[in-house]
């Protein structure tokens, strides 16, 4: 054997021939994956036209968990379950624009993590509209406007949406529902059109400052901290500033969608304090989702101005050994020092024994609201 048949040891070279033979494979390969998707794509377009037909939703979380669960028990390597899960999820959102176009709306603008959120969960096959505030979310999903909408409920570090919290009381957002659950790890860069010697100003919201406290006290403990309402607002601001005026060094802590999205550069990666930083978010609509077997139910409710009665409701699902994975409360407008509880607790409303458990709870409640039963995250995105 002569010293040209052989590869240089260590640089990882496939001989010529080899590799073109592995690349027609692919090919071919590739050909095939393109006639089974067309294949696929006719079947939902008639599945499309059963849905409209029958008023069922185009969008069926239980479906969609189902399908994932079915695909990743059934893979054999060596692709990584997050990878077939993107896959899915986008050929998902391709089978939704074929049955009918979907509007979602989300709090902006472009570029933040409600937007994040929103496509990594539905796909970009779909249309995402800026409803510019959490109540106009609702609101335009109360209507009817748009099909589906995604809200922020809770931060692993700030704690609750009020936000969130208070549109869900909204009497006017009464037929809303959750829909399903996303769950989406935080990530904050330092984005700026300039070099990172010239920052002198720095642009986010507040919490973005507070949870990237301590890169922020070491790289630039004298730059100006300048508040903004979100942090792909504040990304457009830098790039704005940038513009009028060259040199100022102006950067902001965002996404490293809304830097794509507005023209920004990343700087610096991850900054934030805490890497395990996660915001949850809800799905909501106005129809019910099924159960799928791994669900969790929503509720609010007043309970009765009687001593010990919120000990009560919460010791019926103790009783019935249902797991509670989240409680938050917020003020009652018209009642000093009276409250509306939330809660999220593990199963279906349609299922014993959460059935029995809203049922016996409610009897301690002044009003009992379900706000809905959905499939679990089963990762963070």
């Amino acid at each position: 054997m002569s010293s040209e048949d052989v590869s240089p040891q260590g640089t990882g070279d496939v001989p010529a021939l080899d590799l073109e033979e592995l690349r027609t494979r692919i090919d071919g390969l590739d050909a095939r994956l393109l006639d089974l998707l067309n294949e696929r794509a006719d079947l939902v377009v008639q599945v499309g036209r059963y849905k409209r037909e029958h008023g069922t939703p185009i969008y069926a979380p239980e479906r969609e968990q189902a399908v994932l669960a079915k695909v990743l028990d059934a893979s054999q390597g060596p692709l990584p379950e997050r990878t077939l899960e993107a896959i899915w999820k986008e050929m998902m959102s391709g089978s939704f624009a074929l049955e009918q176009p979907l509007r979602i709306g989300y709090l902006g603008p472009k570029g933040s993590f409600s937007h994040q959120a929103a496509t990594k969960h539905f796909g970009r096959s779909v249309s995402f509209e800026d409803m510019h505030e959490i109540a106009g979310v609702f609101t335009e999903v109360q209507a009817g406007r748009c099909q589906y909408g995604i809200v922020p409920i809770e931060n692993s570090i700030g704690g609750g949406v009020v936000e969130t919290l208070d549109a869900f009381r909204d009497p006017m957002h009464r037929n809303v529902r959750i829909y399903a659950e996303v769950q989406l790890a935080v990530h904050h860069n330092l984005l700026a059109n300039c070099q990172p010697g010239e920052i002198r100003r720095v642009h986010s919201k507040p919490e973005a400052f507070s949870q990237c406290r301590q890169f922020l006290s070491v790289q630039y403990p004298t730059a100006e901290r300048i508040p903004a309402p979100s942090t792909a607002r504040a990304v457009q601001t830098a790039k704005a500033e940038e513009l009028l005026e060259p040199g100022r060094g102006s950067a902001a802590i965002g996404s490293a969608m809304a830097g794509e999205e507005y023209g920004v550069n990343t700087l610096f990666e991850a900054i934030e304090d805490d890497p395990n930083n996660v915001t949850r978010f809800f799905v909501i609509a106005t129809q019910e989702a099924g159960p799928c077997g791994e669900d969790k139910t929503s509720v609010m409710f007043n309970t009765d101005d009687r001593p010990g009665t919120l000990v009560r409701v919460l010791s019926v699902f103790d009783q019935a050994g249902i797991n509670l994975t989240h409680i938050d409360k917020r003020p009652m407008k018209a009642t000093s020092w009276n409250y509306t509880f939330f809660l999220d607790a593990v199963g279906h409303r349609d299922q014993e024994p959460m059935t029995s458990a809203l049922a016996e709870a409610g009897q301690h409640c002044a009003d009992l609201m379900v706000l809905g039963s959905y499939p679990r995250s089963r990762r963070v995105l």
